[in-house]
């Protein structure tokens, strides 16, 4: 009973509504373009997200304050002696990745090139400002960091290389050179696995050969001024490396800077401009087309249009409200148009076809009232699932910034989107429906000459203006038989018989286990994607050096700091022990094994007391110049007067062997030394900037969709109690599941991983695949009386045929975006296509089969006031020379 009073409290509620709005269409179509307009000036004020790594890592991990920690302990500017690339990063720098077509980047005359690449960028300048009387040349000495000497830090291969060349000048023999660690002219062993990749060579021998060479030029940013030249020396060491190349065709060179990876991402936008615009204008004209009818007056091709003008018009006001909130864009805003299309168009195909249901010799505004009657509380109730999706989704409650805030955003556009289709595209509803009260044609809004006048009028004349006057539908057939819809006509004739027959429903049963046995196959064989490069534009920067990377420096991980960040009885045996257990299996820079070996070659035992310990590290050790580089890997700190200061932090460099599943092994070992240090005796942490892209990755990218989907269902199940029949949510629920996990599995055997850009798209896949099978699954449930089979055909008659419509310009509008050069919308394209698909499979094919056999029951006997009993009347009307006068209703 209560619901039975809530639905037609709603229903009477919103009947009310579309009489008003059909009272005042000049205010409701004015005002939302009026306002559009206003807030589309606003786009002065439009900013782009400059922190690409706050958007895609997790915005609270373990990783981010072990970073702060280490970062405060050991910054960038305290290593006065080397800087490894992968593991110290500092907010601006230029890197390179150098390669040979042929031989090897050792060989003299390759060797000779590469330093004098590196001599032509420590000599370039820059100007800032570019014109004026204040203009001061920068070169990369005056940015660079510098060390104890003040000269600039640079890498250690770079000096093996001069060591080289040295001595092939001076017909020396050359010096070997070892890899991963090898030993420098001063005695200083130095890591070179991740500056030299491609190496070939016997252990004990050396490195014959190397394919690739890694240069990395740190520079620091002392404020706003020295920031902005920073940022021009990156853009001139682009255009250096670029220019060089073209000099020098045998090498090939793969540049990266700080803000390769930002520029790279924001791209796809820039990408995607001209393929959105193509996707708005062929979704027109797909949109336009099944809005068209036979019939020229009953036709109403225009709002087709006007109702991508809404969606369009929603879109601009959205974008005004988030200018004038200071919020920035990012790459993965290309999503929301399609959230917006796909339920806008849901929306608008449902109004055209309540339109064409309603009696044609009702008043505009009843007919408007009825529309609003029928359709506005199932629009309503898909509208609060986006809502509830997106909603949670944007919440604290998600770990990953680019996630929340594109579901804000969107939850925020289908908003006003609904807001508009209420308003402006139900105005323009009721301008057509004068037109047609009229006798105007649907396209010129002319007037439609009668068939006394017409039958005189050339064929093509005639077919162009044809119509069925009112006089002509009460000696005819009923409206629908005779002025179907290409695609109503389709599904009443040939389609609704055809799906419900009793010899083609065990092949669509058959068809289903086949989708959930390949959806599990794909579902077992989900990945992560937690490579920020994967959602770039592709063939840039940031894709070259990466592949580069991948295939010439793949065999080592990056250099892992390993961290005691409390003091630590070093002098103990046992604890000497640990460090070096912990250490062991790893290539590694270590000042506590170096201290030990030095020791031991002095014939001095290594467990002394703690003075004798600090005063030989401090006065022999860290003053031998093969070992002061140590130096930096160590904080001391004071005691009292006369005593030696403890240890009070100290470093050492871990590098793993690895193979082809680079970050999977690096997740893994994340996880194995994170628990190590739960039990260890010495407190230690291990950090690593990619850690902060790793950490905790899959929990915070699938957080948000695992949180949008119980919300779901927990509306509906609510929903059930007051508002729908428990057993459409029931089937709602399940169809919502099926299709997420149809989505899921089939994007895996597509090639795509889970992202942050997949999971965008499978949380609005959820509002997408409840716009078209709610209002089937709504209609079917509310026939009584006659059979399944019937009220199925029935409710693909109303319901199919929008969502059919919806399906149709959907998809078309998704061909442009995948002909973008980019991962990102590579990506959305393919999660998109396959919730069109999986979504149609389920409403046209899936739950017609199911339902002709599955509850709900139709035994029960008729209720009144329910969707879908509409009465049955007949009208007999009085004429005059121009319109009805007056009519007599008998049921």
């Amino acid at each position: 009973m209560l619901r039975q009073v809530l639905h037609a409290g709603l229903r009477t509620s919103f009947h009310a509504l579309g009489r008003f709005v059909a009272s005042h269409p000049v205010f409701f179509a004015s005002a939302p373009v009026l306002l559009s307009i206003l807030l589309g000036a606003s786009f002065s004020r439009y900013r782009v997200e400059e922190d690409v790594e706050s958007l895609l890592a997790p915005k609270h991990s373990l990783a981010k304050i072990e970073g702060n920690l280490v970062d405060s302990l050991f910054p960038v500017n305290r290593s006065k002696h080397a800087l490894y690339s992968d593991l110290q990063t500092p907010g601006r720098y230029g890197r390179v990745i150098v390669t040979t077509r042929k031989g090897s980047v050792l060989d003299p005359v390759h060797l000779d090139t590469i330093l004098k690449l590196h001599r032509r960028i420590y000599q370039m300048q820059v100007t800032v400002p570019a014109t004026g009387f204040n203009s001061f040349n920068y070169s990369f000495s005056y940015l660079c960091l510098p060390d104890d000497k003040n000269v600039c830090i640079i890498d250690d291969i770079i000096r093996a290389m001069e060591e080289i060349q040295a001595a092939r000048t001076s017909n020396r023999s050359v010096p070997v050179l070892r890899y991963p660690i090898t030993q420098l002219a001063d005695g200083r062993q130095a890591y070179i696995g991740h500056q030299l990749g491609g190496g070939t060579g016997a252990r004990g021998e050396g490195v014959r050969s190397a394919r690739a060479l890694q240069l990395t030029y740190y520079l620091q940013a002392r404020g706003g001024l020295m920031d902005r030249v920073a940022s021009q020396w990156e853009k001139a060491f682009c255009a250096e490396l670029q220019h060089f190349a073209a000099l020098h065709p045998k090498l090939g060179l793969y540049p990266s800077t700080s803000s390769s990876l930002r520029t790279d991402f924001q791209f796809s936008s820039v990408l995607a401009r001209r393929p959105l615009l193509a996707s708005l204008g062929v979704c027109g004209v797909l949109a336009l087309l099944c809005c068209s009818m036979r019939d020229c007056v009953r036709s109403k091709p225009w709002l087709g249009l006007l109702a991508l003008l809404s969606i369009t018009l929603s879109g601009l006001t959205a974008a005004g409200i988030l200018n004038l909130t200071g919020a920035t864009y990012n790459s993965t805003y290309l999503g929301i148009p399609f959230v917006m299309l796909g339920h806008g168009l849901f929306g608008s195909f449902e109004i055209l076809s309540s339109w064409r249901r309603t009696r044609e010799d009702q008043h505009v505004k009843e007919r408007v009232a009825s529309v609003f009657e029928d359709v506005m509380l199932r629009f309503s109730g898909s509208t609060m699932l986006h809502l509830m999706t997106l909603g949670l989704a944007a919440s604290p409650l998600t770990n990953m910034e680019a996630v929340r805030l594109f579901c804000r955003t969107a939850a925020l556009a289908v908003t006003i989107s609904y807001v508009y289709m209420l308003s402006f595209y139900s105005s323009c509803l009721v301008f057509t429906g004068y037109l047609e009260t009229g006798y105007r044609h649907g396209c010129f809004c002319r007037r439609v000459p009668k068939p006394d006048r017409l039958d005189s009028k050339p064929a093509w004349y005639r077919c162009l203006m044809y119509t069925r006057y009112q006089d002509e539908a009460q000696t005819t057939n009923p409206p629908h038989a005779v002025d179907s819809h290409l695609l109503l006509g389709c599904v009443r004739r040939c389609y609704g018989d055809w799906i419900t027959n009793t010899y083609v429903k065990p092949f669509v049963v058959l068809l289903y286990l086949v989708y959930i046995s390949f959806g599990l196959m794909g579902f077992l064989q989900v990945t992560q994607g937690s490579d920020p490069s994967a959602l770039v534009a592709m063939d840039t920067a940031t894709v070259l050096y990466t592949r580069a990377q991948q295939r010439y420096f793949s065999s080592y991980s990056p250099v892992i700091g390993f961290y005691i960040y409390e003091s630590a009885p070093y002098w103990n045996a046992s604890v000497q022990r640990d460090l070096l257990e912990y250490a062991k299996g790893f290539q590694r820079i270590s000042w506590l094994e170096a201290y030990l070996n030095y020791l031991s070659d002095r014939n001095q035992s290594t467990s002394q007391p703690r003075e004798n310990f600090t005063r030989t590290l401090r006065h022999s050790f860290l003053r031998e110049p093969q070992f002061a580089h140590f130096a930096d890997d160590i904080i001391f700190a004071e005691r009292g007067q006369g005593e030696e200061p403890d240890v009070a932090a100290s470093r050492i460099f871990l590098v793993a062997k690895t193979t082809e599943n680079k970050r999977e092994e690096m997740s893994v070992l994340l996880d194995t030394l994170r628990r190590l240090s739960l039990t260890s005796r010495v407190r230690f942490l291990i950090f690593n900037p990619s850690f902060v892209y790793l950490d905790r990755y899959a929990a915070a990218v699938s957080s948000p969709l695992r949180h949008s989907l119980l919300a779901v269902l927990f509306l509906l199940g609510l929903s059930s109690l007051a508002v729908v029949e428990p057993l459409v949510s029931v089937w709602l629920g399940l169809t919502l599941l099926s299709v997420q996990f149809g989505v899921l599995g089939f994007m895996t055997l597509w090639g795509v991983e889970l992202d942050c850009m997949s999971v965008l798209c499978l949380i609005s896949a959820l509002g997408h695949s409840a716009d078209c099978s709610g209002p089937l699954l709504c209609g079917f449930a509310s026939g009584r009386g006659e059979s399944r089979t019937r009220w199925v055909r029935v409710a693909l008659e109303r319901h199919g045929v929008p969502s059919l419509q919806t399906l149709i310009c959907y998809s078309v509008a998704l061909v442009p975006v995948g002909s973008v050069r980019s991962n990102l919308t590579r990506t959305l394209f393919r999660c998109l296509t396959l919730t069109a698909g999986c979504s149609a499979l389920h409403t046209l094919a899936f739950l017609p089969t199911l339902l002709t056999f599955l509850p709900p029951s139709k035994s029960r006997g008729h209720r009144p006031g329910e969707e879908g009993q509409r009465q049955e009347v007949e009208c007999v009307e009085m004429n005059d020379s121009t319109r009805v006068v007056d009519q007599i209703t008998t049921v």
